[in-house]
């Protein structure tokens, strides 16, 4: 098993972890439908940047 040779001290553990800190995820408001949906990603009814790029009226529908 692996032992430290030298205690670290409290100085460079924080320093260490200061990279480690979370962020909030960035939103936006798309311009046509006014749906709140992540930067660079489409929202849910299929629209990026005010365009309709994907069609997603027969997303749910069953398939028989």
């Amino acid at each position: 098993m692996a032992v430290q040779q030298n205690k670290k001290s409290r100085s460079r553990r924080d320093m260490r972890r200061s990279h480690d800190a979370l962020t909030k995820p960035t939103l936006s408001v798309d311009s046509t439908t006014g749906e709140t949906h992540r930067r660079h990603h489409m929202t849910e009814d299929g629209y990026y940047r005010g365009r309709k790029v994907i069609d997603t009226d027969n997303v749910y529908e069953e398939k028989e």
